[in-house]
């Protein structure tokens, strides 16, 4: 007994199976996880080594070298890449794309057991490195604080409460804070009364460090318990410290009165935080991987609800970003999205089947689609934009294998056939070539959901939700649709098979067919010149790799000349921030000025720290208001802003990002590479009218004041080079003595020069050997200017610069880079240097790369699968010959529309390759079932292809017009359109060309069986 009639004769079974897949389908709706996007794992960390006075290149020889000689001895490494500052140095070490997100705390312990080792043989003054493998961590609660009149200790105590409170919320990874005004303790000692006095600067550091240590103190026996002694408590106030007592030369001094003590902001903090032009600091909040982000952050917003009378008056937390609501608004609109594609599905068979069909084939698709949501749940497969959009991906196929068997139940009975009868010859008779063809739908999507990448890590829900999809489709299809037609379908009279298919468009096909293999020839020739065509067409299709994103956010960047103080940079974009805040189409305007954001969104890559750098975050009301206000703003900053380079970006799905033209030059020699580069910048302008804003990142050369030192006269008066350094520090920035401990606040207690004191020329130096003032004039030969490399970057250990472009809006990277790649590759490159790509034809090229790897297996796989199912080689061929004529109706909708071939409209191209095979498979098989009965071979692949005209057409007419929804959705448009245009001008070809190519193929191996 076959599976189709069991189902009817063990109906109690059959109603278990789809009521758990209905219950269970309902469960799984409110237990699965919700995200914006896939995650994917950030596979970076990041070592930080601080090195104070020395210059970049020293940075880079000294430090930078050894910790990268030592990672990179670790085989899950793939790319080392540092930049080196004065002062301190920043690698970035990015693991093996093969290496699991599970696998990663193991090779980031061997990573600081590594630079552990290496940091033995840095140089003397180097710091401890410090590795931080939190850097791909997402703060997807992000709010902006603002609490005019506050001091700036009220702010940091605010911020404390809040992170405190927040971090107990259940579900709550982290909270970050950034932008908070950094406060620091100064004493400025008075040049003129130290030099007269003859305290040492020294004296006046060393009790200051000493003014709030922590020390022990021991402790006593008393008895039989042991009590312990404390060091009595240092200076917990301003005051304190001012009251300060020095001893020199057998006098007591006290702080204040040689000194000016303050508590008072930082001249030059790290980061400057606004929120439309109003000072802010931020609060990011990041949940755990394993919760729900929507629940996450509805308990958070609860949570600052209840805190609301405890956040003092005046205090406005801001949204920047809410994942939870852009998640929970982007389910529920494409959950509409969804229903609305199975509504079509249901009305579409309404019209062509009639009702009863209508309910048995949606019904089948709801169950699939709500036992889908349970397997999802069941595996951790959260519930976001490629998991649902891979439903609608597998719309066409899901809805196939229903129709199959609904069609012919429903043909069947009408010619008088009895239910469980009909059910064991349709079921019987399709089950398996519905179940290979099912299996190689999946396999055509195994190639992107197991790449090992960042790409596949994105897009494997997709594979999953697609592959638990079609399997339970098929798994319905034999059980539950024959259930349900055994119930609504009613059995006919009987009568010959001309009664079901004898109306006029069947035989208007039929006719059209015949004549189609009469001319055979003709027709493939034809097939063949318009599949060139296409192909042709083809290549002039928008190449792009993931498309923008349709949150109404864009970024502005501003990149002042190297060496602009952060103040300067700050009152730059504050002529931006003034413009926008003037324009009705801005919702809000976030700053960041010295660095990058908190990493807010998976795909948004924070921007290292540089006082020249400033960031805007401009929010819109709509997506559809930022093309014009981009250009505006661009027009706008081209005048007010002539200092600076300004530049906007687009938010872009999936990973990747960065500039999307990017070409490398790595070499021994800074200077050679500045002039490759130079090179390179005037080969792409030559060859391209498309690259805006181009630039190195090493950015421009920066002067620096080096004091010559004279040797013999310092020696002589006992003053070191590092005595000069330590002046001249204690001079301008001032040198950190010690800290003012605050609750859980380190605020740093800094010594330095009253203001106008003195230049430095005119600065003395305590010599401890001669125990007296020297003027520093006396032991140097002036103060001399040069120019420095202040950054450098390095990747895989050679030094190396990238000249990096953007492109307007209405064109691709892959167009721009068409256009200048044979320029720039013709640059000639001296003995030593390299060069190579980057931007967004690397990270697609290392994609495609990695698809590559995986799709020949998955390939096989189809092949190896199509030809177990027939046993020969022929009808196999036949099926594969249709997949190249997918690309026709591909290249029509997307060159009719203007969109570009993304990578999700390669997801529709494997889509579509995989709803052609199945459709053909389903054909061939139909033939060969109806050439077994005796039939002429000619009018066999007649009726056969007449009895499957209808299943194909719906299926391709429901997969059409369930894709409607979707082209309003930025990320799936391109996909949409490859889909329905594929499937739109495919499916009438395979009806034609399928039964032709079969005939060419199989007609004499069918006359010789004939003839024998």
């Amino acid at each position: 007994m076959g599976i189709a009639r069991a189902a009817i004769d063990k109906a109690l079974l059959t109603w278990i199976l789809m009521i758990g897949c209905l219950l269970s389908g309902i469960w799984g709706f409110f237990d699965v996880g919700r995200l914006e996007d896939p995650a994917f794992t950030i596979k970076e960390a990041v070592v930080i080594t601080r090195y104070p006075g020395a210059s970049a290149a020293q940075v880079a020889v000294e430090v930078s070298e050894p910790l990268e000689s030592a990672i990179q001895q670790m085989g899950e490494v793939d790319t080392i890449r540092s930049t080196n500052e004065p002062g301190v140095s920043t690698i970035n070490v990015e693991v093996k794309s093969t290496i699991g997100g599970d696998e990663l705390p193991p090779v980031w312990n061997k990573l600081r057991n590594r630079v552990g080792d290496a940091a033995g043989d840095l140089p003397n003054g180097a710091l401890e490195p410090m590795v931080n493998d939190s850097f791909g961590d997402v703060f997807g609660i992000f709010f902006a604080i603002t609490a005019p009149g506050f001091s700036d200790a009220e702010k940091h105590a605010l911020a404390t409460f809040l992170r405190r409170e927040l971090l107990a919320v259940d579900g709550v990874a982290d909270v970050e804070t950034q932008g908070l005004p950094p406060e620091a303790i100064f004493v400025e000692p008075s040049l003129a009364l130290t030099y007269n006095l003859g305290v040492p600067p020294g004296a006046i550091i060393q009790a200051v460090a000493n003014a709030n240590v922590v020390s022990q103190a021991g402790s006593l026996d008393r008895g039989p318990r042991r009590t312990p002694i404390q060091a009595p408590y240092g200076s917990d106030s301003v005051e304190d410290i001012a009251g300060l007592s020095i001893g020199v030369g057998g006098e007591v001094l006290n702080l204040s009165d040689i000194a000016r003590v303050s508590r008072e902001r930082e001249a030059y903090p790290r980061q400057i935080i606004r929120l439309n032009g109003e000072e802010a600091f931020t609060l990011g909040v990041a949940g755990l991987a394993s919760e729900n982000i929507v629940e996450v952050g509805n308990r958070v917003d609860a949570r600052l609800a209840e805190l609301s009378n405890e956040i003092p008056e005046g205090v406005q937390l801001h949204p920047i970003y809410q994942q939870h609501v852009v998640v929970d608004e982007a389910s529920s609109a494409f959950l509409v999205n969804l229903a609305m594609s199975v509504a079509i599905v249901v009305l579409v068979l309404a019209v062509a089947m009639g009702w009863r069909a209508a309910i048995v084939v949606g019904t089948t698709l709801l169950l699939t689609v709500v036992g889908t949501l349970f397997f999802m749940a069941i595996f951790g497969i959260e519930m976001e934009r490629i998991s649902l959009g891979a439903l609608i991906i597998a719309m066409g196929m899901l809805v196939d294998n229903a129709i199959v068997v609904a069609e012919g139940m429903q043909i069947r009975m009408g010619q008088g056939v009895k239910s469980r009868d009909a059910a064991e010859e349709v079921g019987g008779k399709t089950q398996i070539p519905l179940l290979g063809a099912t299996v190689i739908g999946i396999m055509a999507f195994a190639g992107i959901g197991l790449s090992p990448d960042a790409t596949g890590e994105f897009l494997f829900s997709l594979f999953a939700v697609i592959g638990i999809s079609l399997l339970l489709s098929w798994v319905l299809a034999i059980t539950a649709t024959p259930l349900l037609g055994h119930y609504l379908f009613r059995v006919g009279s009987g009568g010959g098979d001309d009664d079901a298919y004898g109306g006029a468009f069947f035989r208007a096909y039929a006719s059209i067919l015949r004549g189609a293999l009469r001319v055979r020839l003709l027709v493939v020739a034809a097939l063949i010149g318009i599949t060139v065509v296409c192909f042709i067409g083809f290549g002039q299709i928008k190449q792009q790799f993931f498309p923008n994103s349709n949150t109404p956010l864009f970024y502005a960047h501003l990149t002042m000349p190297q060496g602009a103080p952060i103040h300067a940079t700050a009152d730059q974009l504050a002529r931006i921030e003034e413009w926008l805040k003037a324009r009705d189409d801005v919702s809000s305007v976030a700053s960041f000025i010295g660095q990058g954001a908190t990493r807010f969104m998976l795909t948004y890559g924070p921007e290292a720290t540089n006082p020249g750098y400033g960031l805007l975050i401009i929010r819109t009301d709509t997506i559809e208001d930022i093309p014009a206000l981009r250009d505006d703003l661009i027009a706008f900053a081209a005048d007010a802003l002539p200092e600076g380079l300004f530049r906007t970006e687009r938010l872009v799905f999936g990973p990747g990002g960065g500039a999307p033209i990017a070409a490398r030059f790595s070499g021994p020699d800074p200077v050679v590479l500045r002039q490759l580069a130079a090179e390179a910048t005037q080969a792409m302008l030559a060859a391209s009218d498309n690259l805006m804003h181009l630039r190195t990142n090493w950015r421009e050369p920066q002067l620096v004041l080096r004091p010559v030192y004279a040797t013999e006269r310092a020696q002589a008066a006992g003053i070191a080079r590092e005595d000069i350094a330590a002046v001249l520090q204690f001079a301008t920035d001032g040198t950190r003595a010690g800290e003012y401990r605050e609750g859980e606040r380190l605020i740093p207690i800094i010594v330095r020069e009253q203001d106008n004191e003195a230049d430095l020329i005119s600065q003395v130096i305590y010599s401890d050997a001669g125990n007296a003032f020297v003027p520093m004039e006396q032991v140097i030969d002036g103060l001399r200017h040069e120019v420095q490399d202040t950054l450098i970057h390095r990747r895989d250990r050679l030094p190396t610069i990238t000249v990096e472009a953007d492109i307007p809006a209405d064109v691709t990277a892959a167009e721009v880079h068409s256009a200048i790649r044979a320029a720039v590759e013709a640059i000639e490159l001296p003995v030593g240097y390299g060069f190579a790509w980057g931007g967004e034809f690397e990270n697609s090229t290392e994609a495609q790369s990695s698809l590559g790897q995986q799709l020949p297996l998955s390939f096989l796989v189809m092949v190896l699968i199509s030809i177990f199912l027939f046993g020969t080689l022929r009808q196999p061929l036949v099926i594969w010959l249709l997949v190249p004529m997918s690309v026709n109706g591909v290249a029509l909708g997307l060159l009719g529309t203007g969109l570009p071939f993304t990578f999700t409209a390669l997801l529709g191209l494997l889509s579509l390759s995989g709803m052609l095979i199945k459709n053909g498979i389903v054909l061939v098989e139909e033939i060969d079932l109806v050439r077994a009965e005796g039939v002429e071979f000619t009018e066999a692949v007649v009726q056969a292809c007449v009895s499957r005209v209808r299943p194909v057409l719906l299926a391709a007419a429901t997969t059409i017009l369930g894709m409607l929804p979707l082209l309003s959705d930025a990320f799936f448009a391109s996909m949409a359109v490859t889909i329905m245009g594929g499937l739109a001008f495919a499916t009438v070809l395979t009806l034609i060309a399928a039964p032709v190519f079969y005939s060419l193929l199989l007609r004499r191996s069918a006359q010789r069986q004939a003839a024998a």
